[in-house]
């Protein structure tokens, strides 16, 4: 074999190594996350859990703030096939409302991508994580968009998919915390007014 090749081989090795540890961290970070809440996640713990010391997890990722986008970026496109495949059955404004169910089922019980947004710097920066959390969050809206029956192709079809990933984000959280029963109202009172407000607006 020639030494190419064996460099070649030998990078493709250290390429799939490297993966597999960075997997092998999410699914400890993924476990901390569950257990303790993504807003207390810490490196130490995330180390502890999955058999490392915590430098070696910086080789991985920058600190905590981008390991919360890596793990909401992949609950990100979780909440994309979830709403896709709920809309899939439909037709009209039942598009929406499925979609958003679907949507405030996974963001009811999931914090990553809540806890995601206090970790993302408050200028756009250009770091890997935060362009694929951003790419993820756009393939979303455009699901959202979609089962809306909406083609986002102006500014004011960009703010009422806005409006609509607020009120579901806003939905969750209140359901979460208790706070949307004990305001009285349930959250398919509330999915009924967003497909009434914007499914297949003209």
């Amino acid at each position: 074999m020639s030494q190419p090749a064996t460099a070649i081989k030998r990078s493709e090795r250290r390429a799939r190594e490297h993966n597999a540890t960075r997997a092998a961290i999410l699914e400890a970070a993924r476990r901390v996350a569950a257990r303790e809440g993504a807003r207390e996640l810490s490196l130490r713990g995330v180390a502890a859990e999955a058999g490392f010391a915590p430098a070696a997890l910086y080789g991985y990722f920058a600190g905590k703030d981008e390991l919360l986008l890596a793990l909401a970026s992949d609950d990100l496109s979780s909440l994309s096939r979830a709403m896709r495949g709920a809309a899939a059955g439909c037709d009209g404004k039942g598009k929406l409302a499925a979609a958003s169910g679907a949507a405030l089922s996974l963001l009811r019980t999931t914090e990553t991508i809540a806890a995601a947004y206090a970790a993302l710097p408050a200028n756009a920066g250009t770091s890997d994580a935060e362009r694929l959390f951003n790419g993820r969050l756009i393939a979303a809206l455009k699901v959202l968009s979609e089962a809306a029956g909406q083609t986002a192709d102006s500014r004011e079809a960009h703010c009422d998919v806005l409006l609509m990933a607020a009120t579901l984000s806003g939905l969750a959280l209140l359901a979460r915390s208790g706070r949307l029963e004990a305001l009285g109202f349930s959250t398919d009172e509330i999915l009924d007014r967003l497909g009434a407000r914007f499914a297949n607006k003209p």
